[in-house]
């Protein structure tokens, strides 16, 4: 049995227990319907880990008809739409969720990504700024990741050094964010803590075109030249036709 099958079969037993009607109808009472809007919910996003978004939609009407002002409810269902390109319905049901728990870090975050994603990095960058101030979110790192990705999208590269600092000093092993301080530090020619970040970047994730590149380049200037043609080699074999592999071939 697979994991996401435990968990669609542990989630199925939480929703049968929640829902079943013996000499009691549960229906009656609010304890009973929080409990079956919670398994609804709990149900729909079993199968949104399944990647069966459109069976999770099932269970989320049903715990929207038991409760029309559920933010979980609406969030799920926004990342239902999200992942079926139905951008509008899924913006509509970000802002319903919101409208229940505007303060909700985890919301703002995952609207700020669904903002992004969309282009609209102005908006996006103002719900990563409210998700921030949640100093207990235990995703808070991320946060100030994402608001660094964002203000590199709007051009504010001092701006996104900042966000990628706080970001880092909350959890120092977030690769997205060693990667773009290495970049933007090797573009300034601050070769030596781009370097830095590079090396912790690369302990922890696996490279990709544009770290191969960079890595290439920063050995180069430190005059590694069997480093940098290594990581050459690699880009080569593995990203031949990408921009990364053009540009390391027309610096050579």
């Amino acid at each position: 049995m697979t994991l996401r099958t435990a968990l669609f079969l542990l989630i199925a037993s939480l929703l049968a227990g929640c829902v079943s009607t013996g000499d009691v109808d549960p229906m009656r009472t609010g304890k009973g319907r929080d409990e079956a809007r919670d398994a609804y919910i709990q149900l729909g996003i079993g199968y949104l880990q399944q990647d069966a978004g459109e069976r999770a939609k099932v269970p989320l009407k049903k715990a929207l008809e038991l409760d029309p002002s559920s933010a979980d409810a609406h969030a799920a269902l926004a990342l239902v739409f999200q992942q079926e390109m139905e951008y509008k319905l899924a913006d509509e049901h970000y802002r319903k969720a919101l409208s229940q728990r505007s303060g909700d870090a985890r919301l703002l975050n995952n609207y700020g990504g669904f903002l992004f994603e969309q282009g609209r990095y102005q908006e996006a960058l103002e719900h990563y700024q409210q998700a921030s101030v949640d100093n207990m979110y235990p995703e808070r790192s991320r946060v100030f990741e994402n608001l660094g990705l964002t203000a590199l999208k709007l051009n504010q590269r001092d701006q996104a050094k900042a966000y990628f600092e706080r970001s880092l000093r909350l959890n120092s092993r977030q690769p997205r964010a060693l990667l773009e301080m290495a970049t933007l530090l090797y573009e300034e020619r601050q070769y030596v803590p781009a370097r830095g970040y590079y090396d912790s970047y690369s302990q922890l994730a696996e490279q990709n075109a544009r770290s191969l590149l960079l890595g290439a380049n920063l050995a180069t200037i430190f005059e590694d030249r069997d480093t940098a043609a290594s990581l050459g080699l690699q880009l080569k074999r593995l990203y031949p036709g990408t921009p990364e592999y053009q540009q390391y071939r027309s610096e050579q």
